[in-house]
């Protein structure tokens, strides 16, 4: 950092601090009360990205555990502990990749495609619309963009450090 007692510096790391708690606490909070919107469903909000990330159509075929972990930007230890609790739920089914024999596939099962098509999917869009109230169509684009390149830095400054800490929430 350039000289600290610049008033402009002090300005941006003040801003910055606010930034990143308020990030913070948006994101516990979807933990919090996207769990409580799916929990019934026998849910979590990382078990909802899963299922997200897996229903999507490129992943048709089903995705590695390490294409999943990249996907999902979270330490392949902490998304097998995961993908197992939802096999043993009945949500997923794990085999032997036939292009990579050390690696496993993961695929949705029927019962899982169920619980996220019939009741999954529409909870969680009620859920966007209350969390997203009163925001417009250009508040939300805004807001992605801004995301998204907060997202790029961060992942440059996780590249520049590829060995570092693997100890990311799933």
């Amino acid at each position: 950092m350039k000289n600290p007692e610049n008033p402009i510096t002090v300005t941006r790391m003040e801003l910055a601090n606010r930034m990143f708690f308020r990030l913070y606490q948006c994101a516990n909070m979807l933990h919090k009360t996207g769990t409580r919107a799916v929990e019934d469903l026998g849910l979590t909000t990382q078990q909802w990205a899963v299922l997200g990330a897996l229903s999507r159509p490129e992943a048709s075929g089903g995705m590695s555990v390490g294409d999943l972990a990249r996907y999902l930007m979270v330490s392949r230890q902490n998304l097998s502990g995961l993908i197992s609790r939802m096999e043993r739920n009945g949500h997923l089914h794990g085999a032997q990749d036939g292009r990579d024999k050390r690696s496993r596939l993961i695929t949705m099962t029927e019962s899982g495609k169920a619980v996220w098509n019939s009741q999954a999917v529409p909870r969680i869009h009620e859920y966007y619309e209350k969390a997203l109230a009163d925001f417009s169509v250009g508040d939300m684009t805004h807001s992605l963009h801004y995301l998204l390149k907060l997202l790029e830095n961060m992942k440059r400054l996780d590249d520049e450090n590829p060995n570092g800490d693997e100890e990311e929430a799933a």
